[in-house]
């Protein structure tokens, strides 16, 4: 149904308002902005919005309607669980048009939390569900052209309805995993340092993290640093945290931390196996080779590639130094091929080559 009319609007939401979950697309054009004496900057504009339920699909005309808050009964309700493939974008376009996503799923990630990430995107999980081939060719049209043609009309409701079609599946096959990406509203509980370094890049190095919850007393000690992290790797459930806290764990190098990594070697998501192989390799555990070892057959090529470089930097007989990281004063890090100190630093090595060229000049 094409939805260009506030009563159309309000029809489609009493129909949507019965159902436990919705799947939901958006089509959207950068268009550029220009504002005097600055620079100009792309912005999404949402062009339309597809919601799928059993037996029925709304394309709603966002141009045309200026008004899209009676949708807020359907994405803001806890109670419904919007469905959506690659949640990122779609999120923050929605978002700019007032309509806030309380409770979702991101099918996206959850494939890639089966399969890996070459093989999560939506024509791929067809493939793979319904032997079904999904015909792109229409996806970098011009969706705010008026009026939209039927076939496109049709190409934009098909997305929500395979959306919907293979939340279905994956909770036929894969249910455990399906769960793990539920996001609520509920909030994260993990050590307030560590909050930033979940949500995406944060404002600072780990390091310089760490030594300015030293100062402030947030943070007691080391050992601190190490229980905060076990910590939350015990309460996260959701596989993107868990793999940046793997990344976090592998940059403070927490070696104490060591058994935790490897137990999850045998993680039941892709995201986990690989983020704990990668930090297995940079905190250089040697001991965990032949645990890590087994992965170079795991079924997902994500894991096999993160396994095969673990080993190579873990392998003793490499020949190549590996960089390693020392820690100032102020908590941040320089790099450094060797020791200082060494022989090769103090007799024709490249600090002291360095030195000669600085002093020259």
């Amino acid at each position: 149904m094409w939805v260009d009319r506030p009563e159309q609007l309000r029809y489609a939401v009493s129909i949507l308002a019965q159902a436990s979950v919705v799947a939901i697309d958006a089509e959207f054009m950068q268009v550029r902005s220009y504002v005097q004496g600055s620079a100009g900057s792309s912005v999404p504009r949402l062009s339309l919005l597809q919601l799928a339920v059993d037996h029925h699909c709304f394309v709603v005309d966002t141009l045309r309607l200026g008004d899209l808050s009676p949708l807020t009964e359907i994405v803001a309700n806890p109670r419904i669980a919007i469905l959506l493939h690659g949640a990122g974008a779609d999120m923050r376009v929605m978002a700019e048009r007032g309509l806030n996503v309380a409770h979702y799923y991101d099918l996206e990630a959850t494939s890639r939390s089966i399969f890996g990430q070459h093989e999560s995107s939506l024509a791929s999980m067809l493939a793979r569900a319904f032997h079904m081939r999904l015909d792109k060719s229409l996806q970098r049209t011009d969706w705010t052209r008026r009026p939209l043609p039927p076939a496109m009309i049709a190409y934009a409701a098909r997305d929500a309805e395979v959306t919907l079609a293979l939340y279905y599946w994956l909770q036929q096959h894969y249910p455990e995993i399906l769960q793990l990406h539920e996001h609520t509203d509920a909030p994260v509980v993990v050590a307030a340092w560590i909050a930033p370094f979940l949500q995406g890049p944060a404002p600072c190095s780990p390091d310089v993290a760490v030594a300015d919850g030293l100062a402030r007393g947030v943070i007691a000690d080391k050992a601190q640093v190490d229980l905060d992290c076990r910590s939350a790797l015990a309460t996260l459930h959701y596989p993107m945290y868990r793999s940046r806290l793997l990344r976090l764990i592998a940059d403070l190098s927490l070696t104490k931390l060591v058994p935790d990594l490897v137990a999850l070697l045998q993680a039941p998501t892709s995201d986990e196996r690989a983020g704990s192989v990668r930090a297995l390799g940079r905190l250089g555990v040697k001991s965990a080779r032949e645990s890590v070892r087994p992965l170079l057959s795991d079924p997902v090529h994500d894991v096999r590639k993160a396994a095969q470089t673990a080993l190579y930097n873990l392998s003793a007989k490499s020949s190549t130094r590996q960089a390693q990281a020392l820690h100032n004063a102020d908590g941040s890090r320089r790099w450094v091929s060797e020791p200082s100190g060494t022989a090769s630093d103090e007799q024709g090595g490249w600090k002291s080559r360095l030195r000669s060229i600085i002093d020259a000049s």
